[in-house]
């Protein structure tokens, strides 16, 4: 039992070392301490204190804590690159402040056989390189102590990858784009958020003609949707094998309230905008020009700061503007104060804007991180990634100054419309109250 806890000092004392500690601690105390407790009175000693689930994305390199299982796997048999046969088996584990999956390899996986659900474990491991999500389990061993964990498996974060059926809300949803697979040929991919009584989810969907003319808002049935386990927070994937259809199903997405939102997890909330600073350019790593915009948001005494980032920022909001947040992620800002991030894979939303259909001819214009389309008496805000300098006619949905494509196709101008262009175009520069 006393390895069990040397595995978190081991870089500082030797095991002899530790377990002469030990045995002084049982005897300073009268032998009323059994020997793991006095273990972990050392370790604490020596600054490995146990954590809460939420603690684990800290720096350190090796972590201890208690947590409750809550979901687990049998042991699976693999092909090492190297031929040689390994086994592996992931337990969903959390408690009070999240959860977090513990993987076991090799002779550690047979481990889940003896473990079941609602157990509470002491599990020391680490982090797999970057990945926050996952704990490589170094040893584990049942506890007695009372561990709270209130996340329901059916939340999207049991972990079985066997495909399911979802009655959702289609929140929104991305233009699609097209991407390249390895082998190089190319496919089409549509980005989503969807939503229902339990929270809000990642859906992505590899066949977008699934989702053709389904409108955001809609009420939809799911068939054959993929978990992602792999993935931070709910998420799901789509492919053709799946399908979608409306339903008449009532399907309501909760918001949480302001001052509930932690530093970690993802989150939906609306409010009223109290603070708007002006929309800042920057360059991405990959290059690309992008933008971030920071609002503060409130509901009764409850505030909250919230960075908008890419096309998100370039969404017109005023003080006084009642707007909805879905699926964005939080985390601690750079001075301590939570703050809820919106940028790819969120959606954000003034409910007060009207919406129409609209088809219009124009030419796509880039700016610093966003897309227009002009026809040289209006200019909208184009949600997706398209060919700058093209003439396309697109037809979509108008939100605000926004618009949400839903076809396009390339347009030929006639010389007429290049002389009405350009003159309309004059007449915009000479106007003294052009913006």
């Amino acid at each position: 039992m006393v390895l069990f806890h040397y595995a978190l000092v081991d870089d500082l004392i030797s095991q002899e070392e530790f377990e002469r500690r030990v045995e002084e601690k049982i005897e300073e105390c009268g032998d009323l301490l059994d020997e793991p407790t006095a273990a972990m009175l050392v370790v604490g000693a020596l600054g490995r204190q146990h954590v809460k689930v939420k603690e684990l994305s800290g720096k350190s390199s090796l972590f201890c804590f208690f947590a409750k299982v809550v979901d687990k796997t049998e042991p699976k048999e693999f092909d090492r690159k190297d031929g040689e046969k390994g086994w592996v088996a992931t337990l969903l584990v959390g408690d009070e402040t999240g959860t977090t999956r513990v993987v076991l390899w090799d002779e550690r996986a047979g481990a889940v056989l003896e473990i079941a659900l609602g157990d509470v474990l002491e599990v020391i491991g680490r982090h797999p390189g970057k990945n926050m999500r996952e704990i490589y389990a170094l040893a584990l061993r049942k506890a007695t102590c009372e561990i709270t964990c209130t996340v329901p498996v059916g939340n999207g974060l049991a972990l079985s990858t066997e495909p399911v059926d979802l009655d959702v809300c289609l929140i929104g949803a991305d233009a699609p784009r097209t991407f390249t697979r390895r082998d190089g040929t190319t496919g089409d991919m549509q980005e989503c958020v969807i939503g229902d009584a339990t929270g809000t989810a990642r859906l992505v969907v590899w066949a977008p003609d699934l989702l053709r003319d389904i409108p955001a808002g809609s009420a939809i049935h799911i068939t054959g949707a993929k978990p992602d386990r792999r993935a931070e927070g709910r998420a799901y994937s789509l492919d053709d094998t799946g399908a979608v259809s409306l339903s008449d199903a009532v399907v309501s997405v909760p918001f949480a309230a302001l001052a509930s939102v932690s530093d970690t997890g993802y989150y939906s909330v609306k409010g009223e905008v109290k603070t708007v600073q002006e929309p800042r350019s920057f360059t991405s790593r990959s290059g690309a020009a992008s933008w971030v915009r920071n609002i503060r948001i409130g509901e009764g005494d409850e505030v909250l700061n919230v960075v908008l980032w890419g096309e998100h920022a370039l969404v017109p909001v005023h003080p006084g503007d009642r707007v909805e947040i879905y699926h964005a992620a939080a985390k601690p800002g750079r001075f301590g104060a939570i703050e809820l991030g919106v940028g790819r894979g969120s959606i954000f939303r003034v409910p007060h804007e009207e919406t129409r259909m609209i088809s219009m001819t124009g030419t796509l214009i880039p700016g610093n991180g966003c897309m227009f389309i002009d026809d040289g008496t209006e200019r909208y805000l184009i949600e997706g990634e398209f060919p700058a300098g093209s003439e396309m006619k697109i037809t979509g949905v108008l939100s605000g100054s926004r618009i949400i494509p839903e076809t396009m196709e390339p347009a030929e101008k006639t010389k007429d419309e290049v002389a009405g262009r350009l003159a309309a175009l004059a007449a915009r520069l000479d106007s003294p109250t052009r913006p």
